[in-house]
Parts: structure tokens; sequence; C-alpha cells
């Protein structure tokens, strides 16, 4: 099977602007490729997934990528699926999390002569001349078409600054830079950046005649049509250090039974031939497939020691081992810890497990917290100074696991 024809069954394309000579570029490995990763944090997550699996598998096939960092652009900050504008960053900002990004990005895609390339849309954006722009790019586009592009239409109620209405602009430029100087002929993205990618195709053909193309893959959503990568705690990220790696696996683990296999399939490396026989195992082996999809993923962003030890430490937790030396850890210093102690609403709030006392509150209240094994009655419950210098161990619900201790 083709690549082009491997990711149609993987359900991962979306949308294609000419499906016979895309198809024709990636199966031959003809396509050089570019994806813009905009630096709004200081580490990828679950929600960059599916670009950075899509980029993986088009390089094993034989087509080189370029990996566009948003370094001019994340000065305006893209609009697509927003209700608001994005907070602005300073430069230091922006330069920080683009090397975040590129260190998470080199553990999916290689590097080097006549591989990957990294490039920074700071290089040529931030040095443009305004009036220049306006005359050589900014007659090919037309408002009345801007207006109708859906990544504008949702945000023309609730106002849609001018600043913000150039970024389509800015991203179409990108396309026809990389083009010209990097020979790209294709752009993948999301789905919801289809509008600002249509438009860079049509910048192309207008400033060079030559012909570009575009597909989006798949957005990541749950089978309740929400997009999937957020906890309590907020995003499922990349990073070691802002989502551990047990509480990676977990997130995965934990994933709603009917959202399992379409995740297997697009996220995973797992052969479709295998994929399909698991597509006819019983419902009474669905922990064994998200066990599957969690080490599977874990160990692709995290690498084989992380994921074992996270499959390790989920296993001695679920059987009651007691071994909690892989365990999401909240420390404390000792000073911080009042001398009468913490009370169990504090607690949740400070490891993450709630957003706030009232949702700590209502937990606690529904019977879903639990203080080293044993169920929490009241909601004014306060953990002794002591035991949270020799840790405790915090249960919400059936799976979430988190040790709170003082050093």
């Amino acid at each position: 099977m083709n690549i082009y024809e491997e990711l149609q069954e993987r359900g991962l394309i979306a949308q294609v602007t000419d499906e016979k000579e895309i198809r024709e570029l990636i199966n031959n490995g003809g396509a050089r490729f570019y994806i813009g990763f905009d630096p709004t944090a200081d580490s990828l997550h679950v929600g960059h997934f599916m670009a950075l699996c899509l980029m993986k598998r088009l390089q094993l096939a034989g087509n080189k990528p370029v990996v566009l960092l948003g370094g001019g652009t994340g000065f305006i900050g893209d609009p697509s699926g927003r209700t608001d504008m994005r907070s602005m960053m300073s430069a230091e900002t922006i330069q920080h999390n683009c090397q975040c990004f590129l260190k998470q990005i080199s553990r999916f895609i290689e590097f080097g002569d006549n591989k990957a390339i990294a490039v920074n849309n700071a290089d040529w954006l931030l040095n443009l001349n305004y009036v220049e722009l306006l005359r050589d790019v900014g007659a090919c586009f037309s408002v009345n078409n801007m207006l109708r592009a859906e990544c504008y239409k949702q945000r023309m109620e609730r106002g849609l600054s001018f600043f913000e209405f150039n970024y389509m602009i800015m991203q179409s430029y990108d396309f026809l830079y990389l083009h010209n100087h990097y020979g790209c002929n294709m752009q993948f993205g999301g789905d919801d950046q289809w509008s600002n990618m249509l438009a860079g195709t049509d910048l192309i053909r207008k400033k060079t005649g030559d012909n570009a193309y575009a597909m989006t893959i798949t957005l990541l959503m749950n089978n309740e049509g929400k997009k999937m990568g957020k906890t309590a705690k907020g995003a499922v990220w990349l990073d070691p250090e802002k989502t551990s790696p047990y509480e990676f696996y977990q997130y995965w683990r934990n994933i709603d039974d009917l959202d399992v296999m379409k995740c297997i399939r697009m996220l995973t490396f797992i052969p479709l031939e295998k994929i399909k026989k698991m597509d006819k195992w019983d419902d009474t082996r669905i922990n064994e497939k998200k066990e599957i999809l969690a080490y599977s993923l874990t160990e692709l962003v995290h690498g084989k020691e992380e994921a074992d030890k996270a499959k390790l430490a989920a296993y001695a937790l679920f059987n009651g081992s007691g071994d909690d030396s892989n365990m999401p850890t909240t420390q404390l210093k000792a000073e911080e810890v009042p001398e009468d102690g913490i009370s169990i609403m504090e607690a949740l709030v400070i490891c993450g497990l709630a957003k706030s006392r009232s949702e700590a509150r209502r937990l606690i209240e529904q019977g879903g917290v639990s203080i080293n094994g044993e169920k929490v009655q009241e909601y004014e419950t306060i953990i002794e100074r002591d035991s949270i210098l020799n840790g405790v161990k915090l249960k919400k619900g059936k799976k979430v696991f988190h040790k709170l201790v003082a050093i």
C-alpha cells in the first residue's frame, strides 16, 4: 500500500486541493512540503500530534519536510478557531518557544543533508517593507473573499482586529517564500487552516504561474465532537516537565472506549493489518487496546524507557503493589507547609487534580477523593504536616493518582 492510500485508510486526510497530483507526488517521494508551528507556548501539545505524526509518515515514505517555526507570525497570532485575540508575546518569549518546539520536533523527524530542514519565518517577515508588501502581495487578495473565509467569519460578530486580519496574508507569503527559496510545492495543516492554505496556493499561482498544493489533516476529536488533549490541569503537553510521561500515558489509557480504535489508527505506527485484527477483538479486550495505545504514544514521545516506567507505575498502582516511584508527584518545600497542615481541597488544587476549591469540594462530596487509600468523607479534612513530609497518595476517581510530599 502506498503512503497516500495509507493516510486515507487511517482517516487522516480531510481536504485536498488536487487529489491526483498530491497522490502522485507523495507516493513517489516528490513532495517538498511544509507544516507551520506558531510558538504559542514553550511546549507542543496533543493538538500538534497529528501534524508531527504526518511529517514522520511522509518522511519515512521519502518526502522532504520543511519545519516552519512561526517566529514572525507568532507576533500576530492565528485567529482560526479563536473567539478572542491571542495575548501578545515578547520577542524573547517567541524565540524561546521556537527553540523548545524544535527540540521536541526532532524526536519525530530526522534533520540533516537531504532530509528535513527547519526555518523560521522571522527571518523574512520581520524585515518586510510594509508599502512594498501591500503593492507586491496585498494586491493579490480580495477582501470580499477573505471575509468569506471560515477562519474570519466566526470572529466577525465579536470583532476581528486589523492586526489579526493580516494573518492570512502572512501565512500565504510564507508559502510563496518557501516555494521560491526552498522548492516547497505542498503545505499540510489542520483542517481549520484550509482558508489560509488555499490563499497560499492562489498567491503562488498569481506570482509565479506554478502549481502548489494543500492538504488538511483531520482534527483529533472525541466521539462527542470535542477536541482531544485536555485534562483538569489543562493541555496535555509533550514536554515531560509540564505533563509527566506517566500522566501522558494515563491520558491515553483513560480515553473513552469509543475513541480507542480511532486513536490507534490515526496516531500510532502500528501496521494497518494488525489494526484490522484488533478491530475484531471482542469488548472484553478494550483495556488491552488502551494499554497498547498508551504505551505506543508514550514511547513515540518520551522513548521506550519512560514508556516502560509509566506502564509499570500504572500496573503497580492499580494492582495495589504500593510502588509509587513513578507516580506523578508535587513537591513542596518543608517551610511552605503550615504547622497545622493543608486542607484536602487546597491539596487537590496544588496538585492540579482540581481547578478550584469549589471543584475540589464537589469531588469530595461525590465520594471521588481518597488519601492513602481511605475515602475522604469531609471537605474540611486537614492533611497533617507530618503526613505531607512523609508523602501522601491522593486519588481522584478510580484512575488518577498523585503524590504530595514536602522536602
